[in-house]
């Protein structure tokens, strides 16, 4: 309700919404853009992704690599990955949580990942 009894202004409430609605995709660009790394077994695996969670780049360092024991490889290059996209995970709420709270909430919006 506004003050005074008046009508909300329509006009200036799309405006409103049209400027969260650039803001919130100049911030899903600027993810996409943005790498983050994870690591696993000391750094023996890192893992880069994007900040919208893009696999971009695996390092395996030499001393990871038993070919009797490729399992604990696989686990290690799994373990990079996910602490990537936690990592990943942390930044779109950094970036993108002021602005879904902005649009009501940030729960039940479509495509938003909190």
């Amino acid at each position: 309700m506004i003050p005074g009894g008046g009508q909300p202004n329509m006009q200036q409430l799309l405006q409103q919404a049209q400027k969260m609605q650039q803001d919130l995709a100049k911030a899903q660009e600027e993810l996409a853009r943005t790498e983050v790394d994870g690591q696993a077994g000391g750094g023996l695996v890192k893992a880069t992704v994007t900040g919208s969670g893009e696999l971009r780049g695996l390092v395996i360092d030499p001393e990871a690599v038993d070919p009797e024991d490729t399992e604990t490889l696989a686990d290690l290059i799994v373990a990079a990955v996910q602490a990537a996209n936690e990592n990943a995970q942390t930044l779109q709420q950094q970036k993108l949580g002021p602005l879904a709270q902005g649009l009501g909430g940030g729960s039940g919006i479509p495509g938003l990942p909190f």
